[in-house]
């Protein structure tokens, strides 16, 4: 997959994991959402997962796990970044 203009921030602390993705455009939003249905099952807990504005007409969508004391989060966040093909995360 070609690398897109998806900005990805990750944020963790003890048992708190967060991955948010900043896109452009509907079919961005599109493969992050694809993204985020095929990597969730990888991890026994549910996200918390919203969506909002950001600047520059940009818009996010925020995947969060609580109470994650076994870190399963991480894997999901691996799937979603390579799926997306993004080669950073912030």
């Amino acid at each position: 997959m070609p690398v897109c203009s998806i900005f990805a921030d990750h944020k963790s602390e003890e048992r708190y994991t967060k991955l948010s993705l900043a896109y452009s455009t509907e079919e961005e939003e599109k493969m992050i959402e694809k993204a985020i249905a095929e990597s969730t099952p990888l991890c026994s807990l549910k996200p918390n997962i919203y969506g909002g504005s950001v600047t520059e007409g940009k818009r996010m969508i925020t995947i969060e796990y609580y109470d994650d004391c076994d870190r399963e989060g991480g894997k999901v966040y691996e799937a979603i970044i390579k799926y997306l093909g993004i080669e950073q995360c912030h």
